[in-house]
């Protein structure tokens, strides 16, 4: 198979690109957005043009969930036209698509876990957007495939766990919301799933599937903080606040575990604990410092 990633730069993308050498059966080609820019058509028609793929797995985002309340025109460019532009696109060249959304396409007033077909309800442009692309993709022909995730963290990039590691080792102490439940999502992790459905794409079901996807297990960004100072021996004290305390501009959903039985099921997928991720990705940060 000859498959494009896209956001080869982000956390995702990175992490399918380290895993390629499991796959040398399969043509693998990475996009940033200087190549392939999802707000801009004449980009990605333009290197389309050149090539011909089985299958497409768009990792690339509008992910800067704050940022989009004042930036919702870019956001909307990137999360609903781009994505409107790859799945017309899909149809027409009868190409696969894997495409990754988010936790944030609910609003969390639920207090058992998400499943798939759960009433969406974003409370913010981001989710908003990501939420529309899915709508994109559901409407169009293409033969697709949404994996929404959740709190992704990796050994590429920004994000949470190397936020925490880096206050953690100059701080003595630090305030962590509660009240926010959820489960983090090892990029890895996700990259292994993606190829894994990848690798099953005869047995995948006509027109558009959701998925769920993320670690096992539930928790707070409080606890997952803690873990990381425990797990990284970083002896900076975290402290619980509520979200109330820690005002930002996009609404956070309070709750968003979300439910894996249907992708475990469908393509026969081990998920890993949040905890024991964690450990594997804190050994790996490790080794690249």
């Amino acid at each position: 198979m000859k498959i494009l990633v896209t956001g080869k730069n982000g956390q995702l993308g990175s992490e399918i690109n380290s895993l390629v050498t499991s796959y040398p059966q399969h043509h693998f080609y990475f996009t940033g957005s200087s190549e392939f820019n999802l707000s801009s058509k004449e980009s990605m028609s333009s290197f389309l043009s050149n090539y011909q793929f089985d299958l497409i797995i768009n990792c690339a985002a509008y992910t800067a969930v704050d940022k989009a309340e004042d930036d919702s025109e870019m956001a909307e460019m990137v999360n609903v036209e781009g994505v409107h532009f790859l799945a017309e696109y899909c149809a027409e060249k009868n190409i696969k698509i894997i495409h990754i959304s988010t936790d944030y396409v609910f609003d969390g007033s639920k207090n058992t876990t998400y499943i798939e077909s759960d009433i969406t309800n974003p409370t913010g442009v981001y989710g908003e957007t990501k939420r529309k692309g899915e709508i994109e993709l559901i409407n169009s022909r293409a033969h697709s495939i949404i994996i929404r995730t959740s709190w992704v963290y990796s050994t590429f990039g920004n994000n949470f766990v190397k936020t925490m590691m880096k206050l953690g080792s100059e701080r003595e102490s630090l305030n962590v919301v509660i009240d926010q439940i959820g489960t983090p999502t090892y990029a890895n992790d996700l990259a292994n799933a993606c190829l894994t459905i990848a690798n099953q794409i005869d047995n995948w079901k006509p027109g558009c599937t959701i998925y769920h996807y993320s670690n096992e297990g539930v928790t707070s960004w409080y606890d997952f903080a803690h873990e990381i100072m425990s797990l990284a021996k970083l002896k900076c004290k975290v402290s619980p606040i509520e979200t109330y305390e820690y005002p930002t501009k996009a609404k956070r959903p309070h709750f968003s575990v979300l439910n894996k039985k249907k992708i475990r099921t469908d393509f026969n997928l081990e998920v890993p604990n949040w905890k024991e991720s964690l450990q594997k990705m804190l050994i790996e940060n490790s080794r690249n410092d």
